[in-house]
């Protein structure tokens, strides 16, 4: 089958217990620059059980068809039936590009669905764009247009690679959450919906779900805050963090962290930022005794204004950081923190 015959920009809309994941929104945030490129529309497909009460909200936040595959056998997820039903659905309906959430769901569920349908999966992209490929052709060489490019951190971060996929279809890709960026929703906005069946045959790949215990979570999520003021291996100590802690609350933020805070278990995961952490997008970041290693700057870049403090006035942080000051964070937080009390009060 020609490649011309795979058309639109796909997104799986992730759903956990029938409440959609916010990186459904933001896939369709970014499918729909990829669509307008492609003069294409997009396509959500849903998978679960008695969702259909999900299909409104999709089309609001701008998905122009939602595909629903609702069946008993998803009412939780499995490996098994979720790639068969979105396998099922790519080769019944044959988009350009399907783009899947990296979530702890989503980097089990793309790469089993792209070995059954024969195609390529780039993990864990943080920009996509259309273009051609190669981006240098040789001479005499072909180039194709109108190919996603997908760009990830490779070799440990180290470096940014930027792939395609010529030469099979779907092009798909896993994307982090918090990179791409959901539309206003457009209230009472409709979509096409179609209600599709796969066809579930119960293989020895098919788990059996005995209980399900959830761990409740007392820990905010950075990835919500405004402002951040976050931490790296300069702060010297935990103790040290009550510094930044006291920063935060002054200007109702919150405070995160590097890896190297978390290695030293300092704070927990759920605080950190950067490549093997969470991506983030305040309106202000405070970067406080961090060096800006490429990994902690893929995490953090977006952010409207970026602040750094730091001892070392070559430290890589100063070349992305929007204001810089060279100094001991000691004596620079806490007056900070003073003259912000002083000014908010």
């Amino acid at each position: 089958m020609g490649l011309e015959q795979y058309k639109g920009v796909f997104i799986y809309a992730q759903q956990v217990d029938n409440v959609m994941s916010s990186i459904a929104y933001e896939l369709i945030g970014k499918a729909k620059d990829l669509a307008k490129d492609l003069n294409t529309e997009v396509t959500a497909v849903l998978l679960g059980h008695n969702v259909s009460g999900l299909v409104d909200g999709l089309a609001e936040y701008g998905a122009d068809r939602v595909i629903v595959v609702d069946d008993p056998e998803l009412e939780t997820y499995r490996t098994e039936p979720y790639a068969h039903a979105l396998a099922s659905v790519i080769n019944e309906y044959k988009p350009d590009i399907m783009l899947v959430g990296a979530t702890a769901i989503g980097r089990d569920l793309g790469p089993t669905v792209s070995a059954r349908v024969k195609t390529g999966l780039t993990a864990d992209c943080t920009s996509l764009e259309i273009g051609d490929f190669p981006l240098n052709p040789p001479e005499n060489g072909e180039q194709k247009h109108n190919q996603l490019l997908m760009t990830r951190p490779a070799f440990g971060g180290n470096t940014i690679a930027t792939i395609a996929c010529p030469d099979n279809r779907p092009q798909m890709a896993t994307v982090r959450p918090g990179v791409m960026q959901k539309l206003e929703p457009k209230k009472g906005a409709k979509a096409e919906v179609i209600n599709y069946n796969p066809g579930f045959t119960k293989n020895n790949k098919y788990v059996e779900i005995i209980n399900v215990i959830k761990q409740a979570k007392s820990v905010k999520n950075i990835m919500d805050a405004k402002i951040l003021v976050s931490g790296g291996r300069g702060v010297g100590s935990p103790e040290n963090f009550k510094m930044l802690e006291e920063l935060a609350n002054v200007l109702g933020g919150m405070v995160s962290c590097s890896r190297a805070v978390v290695e030293n278990g300092w704070l927990p995961q759920d605080y950190q930022v950067g490549q093997t952490g969470k991506t983030v997008r305040p309106n202000v970041y405070f970067a406080i005794g961090i060096s800006g290693a490429i990994q902690h700057v893929a995490g953090m870049e977006e952010s409207d204004i970026i602040i750094a403090i730091n001892k070392d006035e070559d430290a890589p942080i100063f070349e992305v950081a929007d204001y810089g000051i060279v100094g001991d964070l000691k004596k620079i937080v806490p007056a900070l923190t003073q003259a912000l009390k002083e000014e908010l009060a």
